[in-house]
């Protein structure tokens, strides 16, 4: 069996079961966890809207923070909007999320994508050199937030040679960017890049929560 028949074979299978299996079982773990009752008269009784809408309005900084933190907030939407365009507007990921879900739509020019993902690598580039360089965040990083820098920056730089054909025979490259995938998937469930999920439970939690007290948000 040679590099590339593993990676898209054996390796990919099992990442996809840690994966899969992982995330549920990280979400099941929260969603049990014991609350204490609330006996309180609700303000409101649809806070699925206040969950809605504070998932929305967090996207946005709010305008007091706006301009100390607008280079992380930059850096961080370059890349998280990037990762995605990368991931579901690229046609032959595409065509491998039809393969397991079925599921397809029309891909971006390859042009496009080259540009996004260059564009994503530079960013993730940024955020690692400002966490390096900033005194607090420096403090409160720690070997996950390196490691999942790590495995998210590997795909996409991993990608960008194997679509340059830089680095090596196509089959290799291709090879080593199918298992930068697998140890990122395998490794998301884990690590702090479980906030891909995450960000919207919490969210959604105080946002209910806030609306069932008449808070705003």
């Amino acid at each position: 069996m040679d590099l590339l028949t593993f990676a898209r074979g054996p390796a990919l299978q099992w990442a996809l079961v840690i994966f899969v299996v992982g995330t549920i079982w990280r979400l099941i773990g929260i969603l049990l966890l014991p609350r204490k009752p609330d006996f309180n008269e609700p303000r409101s009784t649809h806070p699925w809207r206040g969950a809605l809408g504070l998932i929305v309005r967090r996207t946005v900084p709010k305008r007091e923070f706006a301009g100390p933190t607008a280079f992380g907030n930059t850096i961080g939407y370059v890349f998280h909007f990037g990762l995605a365009i990368v991931v579901f507007g690229f046609v032959p990921h595409i065509l491998f999320i039809r393969s397991l879900t079925g599921l397809h739509w029309p891909g971006l020019p390859s042009g496009v994508i080259y540009v996004v993902g260059a564009l994503t690598l530079a960013a993730l580039v940024a955020a690692l050199v400002r966490r390096l360089s900033h005194p607090v965040l420096r403090l409160l990083s720690n070997a996950d937030d390196y490691l999942s820098w790590l495995v998210t920056a590997a795909p996409v730089l991993t990608g960008l040679m194997a679509a340059a054909h830089w680095g090596g025979p196509y089959p290799r490259l291709l090879a080593i960017h199918v298992l930068s995938v697998c140890v990122l998937l395998a490794w998301l469930p884990f690590g702090k890049l479980m906030h891909v999920f995450l960000v919207f439970v919490a969210r959604g939690t105080t946002g209910a929560l806030f609306a069932r007290k008449g808070a705003s948000t």
